[in-house]
């Protein structure tokens, strides 16, 4: 039940608590640490969550534990802080109030070179350090997958990157000493209060709960619900929207738990690729590659699944790999859920079967059986960071006689929505898996789609590539090319 309500939004920012009763729903952090706050450390590059100049740190309470994540500050709303610690470049320091050994390995090592990116390369690197004082490789290239450095310095921060426990202790780094004093200063915010800032139109609210939550959404059925703000956070920065009213969500715990129900993850609305990053690369490894190649490690700390379904973008990466499981979406209006296949929620170009005050709760997605073949490609201009030209993912049973007992097929990037490949489906189904029923199949793509030609694909690239997938998945299944997420670039 809530209890009581706030007018103001609290969080500390370094080692001060900041208390703000006037804030606006679209006011971004990147603009509130320049402008407000003179931290001008934080820069803005490209305003959309895509360079990392404006990475900052923000740790959250995950039940009471602390976490903190790399964010873009760019498309970080402060509406979204509450009860948060926000740390920027100003706060780092050494053990002995010197450079930070990040900032340390990265002079040194020739880090930096015009210096405008290195900010956001620099927290970027904190918060992989905390988690990992000897990271490898793959780690770091992981951890810098969302910042971009114009002057191709990328070596020498690698090399900065290897070194960094070489320029100090992390037992000696002074956020993580104080690390259990932010943890009872965040705990001591937390007051279970609604917090509503504003009248009329222009109201931001912060719900007490799920259920609060689901009692605003139904007096206000209109309002922008903002939970990771990476499709949200563009809207303001790019296409200029009014957001209000907003309700933002990212803190109700509730909609960020994933757990294994029967011999299905639930993976609730609010759960952050990052979050359910290591469930799914524990029961469905296949789709735990395609989370690596969604966005850089920013936009992964902030945006949601059940925010990617919602949105209902038909290049978003989740759905068809989702759908050619066989998930199933819930949804809630008040008291009230309905369940369906997710295939069913897309209906059309921005539309989708979700009614005014109704919201996904939750998403159900059955794991794939031993004997089932599971892949999913994302084939795209670069491998980092990219939206996608074209996605398939595939679901396949054969018989014991090697014929196809069941397939699901599902494509992004082809139609108006997500979309099954219900023809193609229907020649393999009950066919012996071999390449004379797939080269029979192919043909029947043109039924299914009638892609577009944008700036990412043509229209024919995109059927062409949608073809070949299938045979590539073909080749898999029977031993004849490696598996893995296609690392293709559209010509």
């Amino acid at each position: 039940m809530r209890q009581g309500l706030r007018s103001r939004i609290q969080f500390l920012l370094n080692d001060e608590l900041v208390e703000l009763d006037k804030v606006q729903p679209g006011d971004s952090l990147l603009d509130y640490l320049r402008l407000s706050r003179r931290l001008r450390g934080t820069k803005e590059g490209c305003a959309e969550g895509d360079c990392g100049a404006c990475t900052v740190l923000v740790g959250k309470l995950c039940g009471d534990e602390l976490v903190y994540e790399s964010v873009n500050a760019c498309i970080r709303f402060v509406g979204s802080l509450d009860g948060c610690h926000v740390v920027t470049i100003e706060h780092l320091k050494g053990a002995d109030g010197g450079l930070h050994p990040v900032q340390a390995a990265m002079v040194d090592l020739h880090g930096s070179q015009c210096g405008f990116c290195t900010p956001g390369f620099v927290m970027s690197l904190y918060g992989l350090w905390m988690r990992d004082p000897k990271p490898s490789d793959a780690a770091i290239e992981k951890a810098l997958q969302g910042n971009l450095c114009r002057c191709t310095g990328y070596e020498a921060i690698m090399r900065a990157a290897r070194a960094i426990s070489d320029y100090g202790n992390r037992a000696g780094d002074p956020l993580l000493a104080e690390r259990e004093t932010v943890r009872q200063r965040l705990l001591k915010l937390r007051d279970g209060a609604r917090v509503e800032i504003g009248t009329g139109k222009d109201r931001l609210i912060i719900p007490a709960s799920l259920d609060d939550f689901a009692d605003l959404l139904m007096a206000e059925p209109k309002a922008t619900i903002v939970a990771g703000s990476t499709d949200v956070g563009l809207w303001v920065t790019k296409m200029m929207r009014d957001i209000a009213p907003a309700i933002f969500i990212g803190q109700i715990e509730a909609l960020r738990t994933i757990r294994l129900e029967g011999n299905a993850l639930r993976i609730g609305a609010g759960v952050t690729y990052t979050q359910a990053f290591e469930k799914i690369k524990q029961h469905i490894p296949r789709l735990a590659g395609l989370i690596n190649r969604i966005g850089g490690e920013q936009v992964r700390n902030m945006g949601t699944i059940g925010g990617n379904i919602a949105n209902g973008s038909p290049i978003g990466d989740m759905p068809p790999p989702l759908i050619a499981l066989g998930a199933t979406l819930t949804l809630r209006k008040g008291a009230e859920r309905r369940s369906m296949a997710l295939q069913d929620y897309f209906l059309a170009y921005g539309k989708q079967d979700r009614q005014p005050g109704e919201f996904v709760e939750y998403i159900d997605v059955p794991l794939p059986k031993a004997d089932d073949h599971f892949a999913v490609y994302k084939v795209s201009k670069r491998w980092d960071e990219d939206i996608t030209a074209v996605l398939g993912a595939f679901n396949l049973t054969l018989d014991g006689n090697g014929h196809v007992a069941s397939i699901r097929i599902a494509y992004g990037g082809m139609a108006a929505t997500p979309k099954r490949a219900m023809a193609v489906e229907a020649v393999l189904l009950g066919k012996p898996w071999n390449e004379a029923t797939i080269e029979a199949a192919v043909a029947a793509y043109a039924q299914d789609y009638q892609p577009l030609s944008d700036m990412r694909a043509s229209a024919a690239y995109r059927l062409l590539v949608a073809q070949n997938l299938l045979r590539r998945f073909f080749a898999e299944t029977t031993g004849e090319a490696q598996t893995g997420i296609v690392r293709a670039a559209v010509a």
